[in-house]
């Protein structure tokens, strides 16, 4: 009889219950098959390096580098090597805006002029005539929210993902903020620079800057030492060289002798794959790590559902192939959480993500999700431009299919 009060005894230490001891593996052939198709991909040229990691809710399953982190000075690529991960951003403002609102300084459904009053008369473009730059706007016939900027659904669009906006800026002369909205707020799906504008509020409820507000409330209880807007000096050694792919060939863009940071809610963090798995494990485990509660379980189920009713993810074609190709996977039907694309899958993609999964993906072609019912994340990292680049797509979703083949 005492053999039964042991088994209890050890699941109270690790911090779990006993029906939930059970964690997805992936199975030794399963780590072979995805060693030998990121191997394969570096050697054939496609991509010149690449680290990719899976986790289940509290253990890494699978982590490995493969190719160089920098061709010219001939450095293999690391685990602990350092990715501009671009859009990856734009979860970490959304999880910091969430935080904000568990303290109650701010509504989902706020105004964001009741912030920021130079948004109360935006306007929306009506039509747009490519050979004069003539163009025609009206009034908003409602207010942009929060809600709306954490969705994509605010009209906010950028120029590098939408010809008529990229177009319309080229013959007016107007900066991307001045830009009419592509739409009426809620009546449709465009990526745009609305988490720019949730990083922007985050200062000014916070008094705080990002990068101090995201170390102090995220990346150190999350563990996340390696992801900045500026890199330390020691650091900065780590930072993956970036790939164009110009004609079928990949040629390498040094890193500057010096960091120039971007900073914004919408762009500019550079971490890990480690560090960015971290993130998705807090949000696998309902809002906490290693014990540490970083958000409520309601935040976030609501972060992580479809918050775009009837509305979905398009297509996103921008003006140079050279920047991006059309983004993203799952345009047509695929929902938007807030900070995240919600999968909607459908039968001939049975044998990957479940539905429910959500993800999104930076510039220069680094990519994660978390699968909330099979209890796992994910992130493959690549510097490579264009984004969507076929070759990049074509290794992420080889990623993806392995790992559900071979999961336990």
């Amino acid at each position: 009889m005492r053999y039964l009060w042991v088994i209890p005894a050890i699941f109270l230490l690790v911090g779990c219950r006993p029906e939930e001891a059970a964690r997805q593996e992936i199975n030794e052939m399963g780590i072979s098959e995805i060693n030998q198709l990121l191997q394969s991909a570096v050697e054939s040229g496609k991509i010149p390096g690449v680290v990719a990691i899976v986790a289940n809710r509290d253990r890494i399953l699978y982590h490995q580098s493969f190719g160089k982190m920098d061709l010219e000075n001939d450095l293999d690529m690391r685990t602990e090597s350092i990715f501009s991960i671009a859009s990856m951003t734009k979860p970490v403002t959304s999880v910091a805006v969430m935080m904000l609102y568990e303290e109650g300084k701010l509504d989902l459904d706020d105004p964001i002029s009741l912030y920021m009053p130079r948004m109360k008369y935006l306007e929306v473009l009506t039509s747009f005539n490519e050979d004069d730059g003539t163009y025609s706007i009206q009034d908003t016939e409602r207010q942009v929210t929060i809600r709306h900027l954490l969705t994509h659904t605010s009209g906010f669009g950028y120029n590098f993902s939408n010809r008529v906006l990229s177009g319309l800026e080229e013959k007016t002369g107007l900066a991307q903020p001045e830009l009419p909205l592509l739409h009426q707020p809620g009546e449709g799906w465009t990526y745009g620079m609305g988490t720019r504008v949730l990083g922007d509020l985050v200062k000014q409820i916070s008094g705080q800057t990002l990068p101090r507000f995201y170390r102090k409330r995220m990346f150190d209880p999350l563990g996340m030492q390696d992801t900045h807007y500026t890199l330390p000096e020691e650091k900065y050694p780590l930072r993956v060289t970036r790939h164009q792919r110009e004609n079928g060939a990949l040629i390498e863009r040094s890193n500057p002798p010096e960091q120039q940071p971007t900073i914004f809610g919408d762009r500019g963090l550079l971490s890990t794959a480690q560090d960015y798995v971290n993130f998705l494990q807090m949000l696998l485990n309902r809002g906490t790590f290693n014990g540490i509660r970083l958000l409520t379980e309601d935040s976030v189920a609501m972060m992580t559902r479809n918050q775009i009713g009837e509305v979905v993810v398009q297509t996103q074609t921008g003006p140079n192939p050279a920047l991006s190709r059309p983004f993203p996977l799952g345009a047509g039907r695929d929902k938007f959480g807030l900070g995240f694309q919600i999968t909607v899958a459908g039968q001939e993609e049975s044998h990957l993500r479940s539905p429910g999964s959500y993800s999104w993906a930076g510039l220069a072609n680094t990519h994660f999700w978390a699968d909330p019912e099979k209890e796992i994340a994910a992130v493959i990292l690549m510097q490579v431009l264009p984004f969507y680049d076929e070759e990049c797509i074509q290794v992420y979703r080889g990623f993806e299919e392995l790992i559900y083949r071979y999961l336990d």
